[in-house]
């Protein structure tokens, strides 16, 4: 077919088989003569027309601009990542929890578990992003809970007797009045106050009373015999050691070591007007502490309120020494006194409320001890008496000994039975020790109230 087409064309008689056809020279040269005249007058117009000059400053400036410090940055960066190789996926994290589940925090922790059956555990669990769980309260928590117990007050001579035995023999009139008696209040303001203490201490992670201090109070009774009317504070505890006190007419020289002591406590709630002229040892000490606390004020680096305390406390000090110069105290290595709470002996309107002087006896083992409240104690804790009480009870019992660690003693006080105050007189003590028993049925006959000796240096009994 393409023969055959190719035959049919109509050839050019001037033309050589196998070279292209030749144009016109002449024909060709004019038309690109007329070509490049329009083409210089349409170059004429636009050079001579105000569009010249914008044309003119677009292109210098695309000649002569350079690319912006973030038009580079832009650029490189497109070009590392186009080159960067692809990052591999990171993998998942296996969480595996701790075999060990001890905890500790500085101390506090462990301080804790004194006495306190402590479980610890730590749990694990998948979260999400980091961001998110890090301002999430329950990605990062602990949950700490102490369970406590309330003791109930016992109420019953059984009960009572499994603490003191004998106790009904020892006080015969004890059952008849135990059908009317009522659990004191200062029993659940006690264990009240024990619980506040501790919700405070177990916030902030400080150490906690242990067990044996948490239940030192087995009941505290209200009592009331029903013929005499007398009254009757009774209270089952344990028997703690106070050994504070002072006084300059009976004890006119004390050991350095107490006079320099930052702990030990010259005053006792139960004083006297002096009459003596020896000075009270402490204001020795007292007045050693005013000058180191104002050593410190002038200190230039000391902070100001840093001074405010020590000039408060100056004051509390001067106080005291104007206490010690003017009265006389009881003092716990002699005297033989009994503390009981200070939110009892400061209460109002409880017709059995202890109160500071009041006549008291102590049970212990068969024993039976003349006493008076000559103290306040904590109102979270009960269960305290004199050293020289602890001596009585206990050769050994020291500052730092207890002489009765169970609940094993019986505590009496009669209210309102307080005279005037005035210095410790024991025998005086055991004749109104004996006519306020009598009121509440007497002494069982094998029973006898004990005599106390003055044991102060020089005196004689």
């Amino acid at each position: 077919m393409a023969s055959e087409n190719q035959n049919q064309k109509k050839h050019d008689p001037h033309e050589i088989e196998g070279v292209g056809r030749h144009r016109n020279k002449t024909s060709s040269f004019l038309r690109c003569g007329v070509i490049i005249l329009l083409l210089l007058s349409l170059l004429t117009a636009l050079v001579l027309s105000p569009l010249s000059g914008k044309i003119y400053r677009k292109l210098r400036h695309i000649i002569t601009s350079k690319p912006s410090q973030e038009e580079k940055a832009g650029d490189l960066a497109k070009r590392e990542k186009e080159t960067a190789p692809e990052p591999e996926k990171p993998k998942e994290p296996e969480i595996r929890p701790p075999k060990d589940h001890t905890v500790s925090s500085g101390g506090n922790i462990r301080m804790l578990s004194r006495g306190t059956q402590l479980q610890t555990k730590i749990t694990m669990e998948k979260g999400v992003a980091a961001s998110v769980e890090r301002v999430t309260d329950e990605s990062y928590s602990a949950h700490y809970e102490l369970k406590i117990k309330l003791p109930k007050a016992i109420t019953t001579l059984p009960d009572l007797e499994k603490n003191t035995p004998g106790l009904g023999s020892i006080l015969p009139g004890l059952e008849v009045m135990l059908a009317d008696a009522k659990v004191s209040g200062f029993f659940y303001q006690i264990y009240e106050n024990k619980t506040q203490r501790l919700k405070k201490n177990a916030a902030m992670l400080n150490e906690l009373m242990t067990r044996h201090n948490f239940y030192d109070c087995e009941t505290i009774l209200n009592m009331k015999h029903p013929e005499t009317g007398q009254r009757m504070l009774l209270m089952q505890a344990e028997m703690d050691v106070v050994s504070d006190g002072s006084d300059g007419d009976r004890l006119p020289v004390m050991p350095e070591e107490i006079v320099n002591s930052t702990n030990y406590q010259p005053l006792t709630s139960y004083g006297w007007k002096k009459t003596g002229k020896s000075p009270n040892p402490l204001i020795k000490g007292w007045k050693n502490r005013i000058r180191k606390a104002e050593a410190e004020i002038a200190l230039p680096d000391t902070k100001a309120d840093r001074k405010a305390w020590l000039r408060s406390r100056i004051e509390k000090i001067k106080r005291e020494i104007q206490d010690m110069e003017s009265r006389s105290f009881l003092v716990a290595e002699y005297d033989p006194f009994i503390v009981m709470p200070i939110n009892m002996l400061v209460s109002k309107g409880d017709p059995y409320a202890a109160r500071v002087g009041d006549y008291a006896i102590v049970i212990h083992e068969g024993e039976v001890y003349p006493s008076i409240v000559g103290d306040a104690g904590p109102s979270f804790k009960v269960g305290e008496t004199s050293l020289r009480f602890c001596k009585q009870i206990n050769p050994k019992a020291g500052i730092y000994s207890r002489p009765v660690s169970d609940l094993s003693v019986t505590y009496i006080v009669f209210p309102g039975s307080r005279d005037s105050s005035r210095e410790p007189d024991y025998s005086a003590w055991r004749t109104r020790c004996l006519d306020f028993i009598s009121k509440v049925g007497g002494l069982g006959a094998e029973h006898e109230l004990h005599s106390w000796e003055n044991t102060f240096p020089g005196i004689d009994n």
